[in-house]
């Protein structure tokens, strides 16, 4: 068995499906596939995949029901022990990531690292805990591409669901952590730098997010409802508090120094 599937999802988006397939192929690891799911791409990115096809396993290009089902698409082909999703745009930190990352004897279910963020040029390190709570799952989130998963979890938890149209991969996650009680190790590095203007980085789309979010916890964990309406009802009431107490200590600070 190959160590590792690196699927990538792209549709009309030549010039960064060319960044994510450069950085595949530069990789001093070699013990790995890569799978290209394209929907049926107008832009010349169907020329660009078939120019690197001998280094390419699996590639197709047709129209989808969303990034999701173009995802399942690519799992369901894919041999490796572990998966990671490296989308067209999204490439890998430097040449030595993958080596680093399977340079060791054991390894957990998930292994997650941290991500860069590429803001129109300007790039930010955003790191995830070491712990994965179900609070932090709940209303944060881990980046798929900085995430090794191995294949077989999705025969114990299930395909990315379909019908959700950005938090797909995040209820994944809760599921088998907070579900399957699956294991996982965080490991301090910059695993690949990610296009900061996804779908999921868009502030028209939060919102859609979080009644996503919410529609997950009531399907999956219905009993937790109740309590983390107080919690944030309670968390609220704080913050509202905090910054009450914040002004009055200006108020007090100004009039003591016009005093």
């Amino acid at each position: 068995m190959i160590k590792l599937s690196i699927i990538t999802v792209n549709y009309n988006n030549v010039a960064g499906l060319q960044k994510t397939i450069m950085s595949v192929q530069n990789q001093i690891f070699k013990d790995f596939e890569h799978i290209i799911i394209d929907g049926g791409s107008s832009d010349g990115g169907v020329d660009l995949i078939k120019k690197h096809e001998k280094r390419i396993s699996y590639w197709i290009s047709e129209t989808d029901r969303g990034i999701y089902h173009a995802m399942n698409k690519g799992i369901e082909k894919a041999k490796g022990e572990y998966l990671l999703m490296l989308n067209s745009g999204d490439y890998l930190q430097d040449n030595l990531v993958l080596e680093t990352v399977f340079n060791k004897s054991n390894l957990s279910d998930i292994i997650y690292g941290n991500v860069l963020w590429d803001d129109n040029g300007e790039k930010y390190l955003e790191t995830f805990p070491n712990v994965l709570t179900f609070g932090f799952l709940r209303s944060g989130f881990l980046s798929h591409q900085a995430a090794f998963i191995r294949r077989k979890l999705h025969g114990l938890v299930g395909l990315y669901d379909e019908k959700y149209r950005i938090i797909s991969d995040q209820k994944f996650f809760l599921l088998a952590i907070c579900k399957y009680n699956v294991s996982y190790e965080h490991l301090p590095l910059a695993i690949s730098i990610c296009d900061r203007n996804g779908i999921s980085c868009k502030p028209e789309n939060f919102k859609l997010i979080h009644t996503e979010k919410k529609n997950v916890i009531a399907e999956e964990f219905p009993a937790f409802i109740q309590d983390y309406i107080k919690l944030d009802e309670n968390i609220n009431k704080y913050n509202f508090s905090k910054h009450i107490l914040v002004v009055r200590i200006r108020e007090k600070v100004k009039k003591w120094l016009n005093y």
